[in-house]
């Protein structure tokens, strides 16, 4: 009897991590960062003015989303010391402040030639270290400023390929690209042997207030068509069809409410209840299909709370014709989110192929 298997076994590993969306790596997403002192662990969202603290990334425990002083915004790096100390870098200098909510404390110093140019910084075991992928060495020091007690290191290469570094008193964390098991990081107290190293998962809570993160959480980002309504000259002469059609238009902010469910948000006028999640919403729709984005500039589209809009439509039907009406819309997952004011008229029953949206510089 002869055996025949089958080659349909589906998508390889390989090929389902490559499509699964990804965290936004801090290469690519500039003022975004992790630091972490004491109790306390930070992700830094420079880009939407505030930062979140939470005592375990795991369990999603006290977070706490608070402004981002206007001082302490726009930093390339973030990095908090053991002596409650948060430090920010901007190229050749660095601000150190004692909250990066109120800029208490602030002073500015020069950055210590060899201590620029790192890719990631952090501080722990009363040290800061400099880490440059690249060169696959990590260099630590006691002081920033004057490079004191210098000493490099080897990268050992399963530590190399972390999207974010931060550390506290007794430990390094670097977040990993994601595999099979989804977005994880990893805590371990040698860079050079992390035999030691535990793994942990990211809670959905924080996960959606990374970069990228709303795509893994609610499913990627999706533009389409959607038909509102067909009109139809059934008749064997031209017809003048004068009606108003109901559309819903702007952003459904209940439906993207339950992301900050568990969030204690103390954050300024400039984000009231329910615009975080927008801002967040925008980024998402911004990315790459990589991260789980739609590539498009959404800022100019109605973001208020999505109501129902009349709009008288004249249209001549010639007979037998039929016109289809669309409007685009933005969703994650299986629902739409936002619904633009584009609409297209045409006599294909196909929808419309055309992102009425511009493209985002993502």
């Amino acid at each position: 009897m002869e055996i025949v298997i089958s080659s349909r076994l589906g998508p390889s590993l390989t090929t389902l991590l490559n499509t699964m969306p990804a965290i936004v790596p801090k290469s690519k997403a500039p003022g975004v960062d992790f630091c972490g002192v004491d109790d306390y662990y930070y992700i830094v969202r420079s880009d939407l003015g505030c930062y979140m603290r939470s005592t375990n990334f795991n369990e999603g425990k006290d977070l706490n989303v608070y402004s981002l002083h206007p001082s302490c915004q726009g930093g390339e790096h973030y990095l908090a010391h053991e002596a409650d100390y948060f430090f920010i870098i901007k190229g050749e200098t660095y601000r150190r402040v004692s909250s990066m909510n109120t800029d208490t404390d602030a002073v500015v110093y020069n950055l210590h030639p060899n201590c620029q140019g790192g890719d990631h910084y952090l501080s722990a075991f009363g040290y800061f270290y400099i880490i440059f992928q690249s060169k696959g060495v990590y260099r630590r020091v006691t002081c920033l400023n004057t490079d004191s007690d210098a000493v490099e290191y080897s990268l050992r290469p399963s530590c190399r390929d972390g999207l974010y570094y931060w550390g506290i008193k007794g430990h390094y964390y670097f977040v990993k690209p994601h595999d099979k098991w989804g977005i994880q990081y990893y805590q371990t107290t040698n860079f050079n042997a992390i035999e030691d190293a535990k793994t942990y998962s990211f809670h959905p809570d924080v996960l959606n207030f990374l970069p990228g993160g709303l795509a893994i959480t609610q499913g990627s980002a999706f533009g389409t068509w959607e038909a509102i309504k067909t009109i139809s000259n059934d008749s064997n002469t031209p017809i003048t069809w004068n009606k108003k059609i109901t559309r819903k238009v702007g952003y459904a902010k209940e439906k993207m409410s339950s992301i900050e469910h568990n969030w204690s948000v103390s954050i300024s006028a400039s984000y009231q209840s329910g615009a975080l999640t927008e801002a967040i919403a925008k980024y998402q729709f911004s990315l790459t299909t990589q991260y789980g984005g739609k590539s498009v500039n959404t800022e100019k589209e109605n973001w208020s709370e999505a109501t129902d809009v009349e709009e008288s439509v004249s249209l001549t039907l010639q007979p037998r014709e039929k016109i289809y009406i669309w409007q685009y819309q933005l969703g994650l997952g299986k629902k739409s989110v936002l619904f633009c004011r584009d609409m297209k008229f045409n006599g294909n029953p196909n929808p419309p192929t055309e992102v009425p949206l511009p493209p985002s510089n993502q």
